[in-house]
């Protein structure tokens, strides 16, 4: 009726409005083609599949008028034209079929019978075989902003950040089903919104394409014109002009977003992540680091800083003596509560008053000496010792991480994000390139706690992070369990195989030492012979140790791996994170290097993580905790 003319009503988990009278559907939070709603009431069956295809509205009023015409009175073999000129048959109410129509046919010289196979045409949705969906759950958790990278394609099939996202969502909502039943069960959990941050359409509209056109040589058009629009965002926003345009996009893009999904959702009560592919992860990092914190946050932090290092000097202090091979005296250090700090202002006095013999006293002296020295040497001033300076070891923000940024003016977020996630990343590399030598321990992002930096073994754009935080230490990134639990099976027969090659070498070479030595040594009487056997024996069992030896390490070391201090980045907690590659892309890494780089839209072991990790925050974990997590 007149009341149902300007009903609204929304679907899709609200990402699209269906407006009843005018029958459309259009989307809420980003730009796309209105699309038409039917109300379906005649179907037919199509060429390829056996889907039920409905008929036009109009066309399907004139159905329903002859089918029941020929109710009525009883007439059947109806013939109707539908507009597209394909026939349709009522022969009764329970056979009726629609042809194809025939080039030059007219009715003198066709009948239905050569109009090729007849279709099934049905009335209502009552026996139809299709699952209509339920819908997405209506309680929302956590909204995450993804922001795409380089080009308007996102992935292997040139589709768009919509049609990318959309796919993201629709593996974690399976992803849900599949690892928080027990939380759906109880009702603690509902779904996880994702929404799409497009900053492309809006740097090339700039008229920025206008002038590169002219400049564009003709030759090999279609590459120059797919440089133009992808390889040039990284040198746009490398142009302090263009990245202006970027970043308040991306910013006022993603605060637009957050307003219009408060007011459409006013019971939401979560927090809000982000999300960044490729280019559009760097982006992302240069915001937060140029995030202005809270005062109050900022002394907060100030003080969780000295707290943290109050606590940790006197270990610091053991790492030293450790280092000197003083040990022993850790305990007269800890005793006094000497902290790095306290350590760096003793003189001789007093290590001699703590009972420090002479020899133990000059290597801490001497040690202290040169690490001043080192300290007056590095000029603060210096771009490339900022790098490496602590100095700021005490202050919220480490200002050497926003080291050589394109200048611009970045604009705040009208919120504080929980959880940074980075998906095939450059950071690391633009970091290093704009003079960046070393992240200090102690900096973390202004106003996001978490960051993880997910990337495929192959992709040749990501690069780590944990290396710039921890440079002295060589150590693998965290391996990304499977979603199914375990690891990829061609991955344990790698290692395997590796492992027994590795045994198989050490005893050969073993036994060829043994060979060897006793073909080697001159012949002697039957004592000697027993004696030498002997030390042969021994020397082969102490020659072997070294070789055996090495091999011990790399599984302790991967034990030990989740207990590396990487720093307060994300929290103190692990931030490089590698996929598990397919068997198939084991083959050859070259080849699947581009797949490498396009493949997180659709790749359940990134969902799963990025969903684990946010409900760690609301302390609901999986129902079965995967090997190898963190």
């Amino acid at each position: 009726g007149k009341d149902q003319d300007g009903v609204v009503v929304p679907t899709s988990g609200g990402r699209y409005d269906v407006h009843l009278r005018t029958r459309q559907r259009v989307a809420v939070y980003w730009e796309e083609e209105v699309s038409e709603v039917r109300r379906c009431t005649w179907f037919y069956k199509g060429d390829k599949d056996n889907k039920f295809i409905p008929y036009s509205e109009s066309f399907s009023e004139e159905l329903e008028e002859a089918y029941m015409i020929a109710v009525t009175l009883g007439e059947w073999k109806k013939k109707l034209e539908s507009p597209n000129r394909e026939v349709i048959i009522l022969h009764n109410p329970k056979l009726m079929v629609h042809y194809h129509p025939v080039a030059s046919s007219d009715d003198w010289v066709s009948t239905p019978t050569e109009q090729g196979r007849p279709r099934t045409v049905k009335r209502g949705v009552e026996n139809i075989a299709v699952e209509i969906p339920s819908g997405e759950p209506l309680q929302i958790d956590h909204l995450v902003f993804v922001v795409h990278g380089i080009g308007p394609a996102c992935d292997i099939r040139f589709r768009s950040i919509v049609q990318c996202v959309n796919d993201f969502r629709n593996v974690s909502l399976s992803m849900l089903q599949a690892h928080f039943r027990k939380a759906q069960e109880q009702q603690q959990v509902g779904r996880v919104e994702f929404l799409p941050v497009n900053w492309h359409s809006s740097l090339h509209s700039t008229g920025v394409d206008v002038d590169l056109e002219r400049i564009t040589l003709p030759s090999i058009n279609r590459l120059r014109h797919f440089i133009n629009d992808t390889i040039l965002d990284v040198f746009f926003y490398n142009s302090s002009t263009y990245c202006q345009t970027i970043v308040d996009t991306v910013a006022s893009e993603m605060n637009r977003l957050h307003q219009l999904f408060l007011q459409r959702n006013p019971q939401f009560r979560g927090g809000v992540s982000i999300a960044g592919h490729s280019l559009g992860s760097l982006i992302l990092f240069d915001l937060l680091t140029n995030q202005k914190a809270e005062p109050e946050e900022d002394e907060r932090c100030a003080q969780g800083s000295r707290t943290t290092s109050s606590m940790g000097g006197t270990e610091e202090v053991k790492e030293i003596l450790r280092k000197l091979e003083l040990s022993e005296y850790c305990d007269v250090f800890e005793k006094e509560k000497m902290d790095r700090q306290a350590l760096f202002l003793c003189t001789e006095k007093n290590l001699k008053e703590m009972g420090i013999p002479l020899g133990p006293r000059m290597k801490i002296l001497h040690y202290i000496s040169s690490e001043t020295e080192m300290k007056q040497g590095a000029e603060p001033g210096s771009p490339s010792q900022r790098g490496d300076s602590s100095e700021d070891v005490g202050s919220c923000q480490y200002r050497d991480v926003g080291l050589g940024q394109v200048s611009a003016n970045y604009p705040q977020l009208n919120y504080k994000p929980t959880i940074f996630f980075a998906f095939g990343s450059p950071i690391g590399m633009f970091l290093t390139v704009r003079g960046v030598k070393r992240i200090d321990p102690n900096y973390s992002l202004p106003t996001c706690k978490g960051f993880f930096n997910i990337f495929h073994p192959f992709d040749p754009v990501a690069y780590r992070i944990e290396p710039m935080i921890v440079p002295e230490l060589e150590f693998e990134p965290m391996l990304l369990p499977h979603h199914k639990g375990r690891k990829r099976m061609h991955l344990e027969l790698k290692e395997g195989l590796t492992r027994m090659s590795v045994d198989l070498k050490n005893n050969l070479l073993g036994s060829l030492r043994v060979a060897w030595q006793s073909f080697t040594r001159a012949p002697a009487p039957a004592l000697e012979a027993a004696s030498t056997e002997a030390d042969a024996e021994a020397e082969a069992g102490t020659e072997k140790q070294p070789d055996t030896k090495p091999e011990e390490p790399p599984a302790a070391v991967k034990e030990e791996t989740p207990l590396i201090n990487v720093g307060r980045l994300n929290g103190g907690n692990r931030i490089d994170y590698v996929l598990q590659e397919k068997p198939i892309e084991s083959f050859n890494e070259y080849l699947f290097a581009l797949q490498g780089h396009l493949c997180y839209w659709e790749s359940e072991d990134t969902v799963l993580l990025v969903l684990k990790e946010i409900y760690q925050t609301q302390g609901i974990t999986l129902d079965q905790p995967l090997p190898g997590s963190q």
